[in-house]
């Protein structure tokens, strides 16, 4: 049985690029397995795509535009964003008095609008709105830390 002979083409740009998408993808990421996904990404994309470049100057500048969208992209998603663990959230959001909490919670947890959290609380769409104002403010206040009202 005859040994396959590894893809030649896939570890001439692994060995030509890998390091040089690990590290611009870590520059934006500041992660080292994030910038490790992105250059997995970006060197399959690079594989699948039947792009012929015009010379290696323009098959690296291809590759530096695609390692920057796709760092740019795992930027933007919902995981990346500046998050705190739920459980803490939640247990800042019960540490609030009765309305903030009544509040925050129908809207956020269970998804009901201020006109509909007045309605059913027998209040108005505004105070069910300052409510929900007053309430994130302390929350965020109780979440960094720096909460001045305990």
């Amino acid at each position: 049985m005859r040994k396959r002979q590894p893809d030649t083409e896939a570890q001439r740009l692994v060995q030509t690029y890998a390091d040089l998408i690990l590290r611009l993808g870590y520059t934006y990421l500041k992660s080292t397995h994030d910038a490790e996904d992105v250059c997995q990404n970006v060197l399959i994309k690079l594989l699948q795509t039947d792009r012929a470049f015009e010379s290696a100057e323009h098959e690296r500048a291809w590759i530096v535009r695609a390692t920057a969208n796709a760092c740019k992209d795992v930027l933007r998603s919902a995981r990346r964003r500046t998050s705190v663990a739920l459980s803490a959230v939640l247990e800042a959001v019960m540490e609030l008095s009765q309305p903030f909490r009544e509040a925050l919670y129908l809207h956020y947890y269970e998804g009901y609008t201020a006109r509909e959290i007045a309605d059913m609380t027998g209040g108005t769409e505004d105070a069910v709105a300052a409510r929900l104002s007053r309430g994130r403010k302390k929350l965020r206040a109780l979440l960094e830390g720096a909460d001045d009202d305990r």
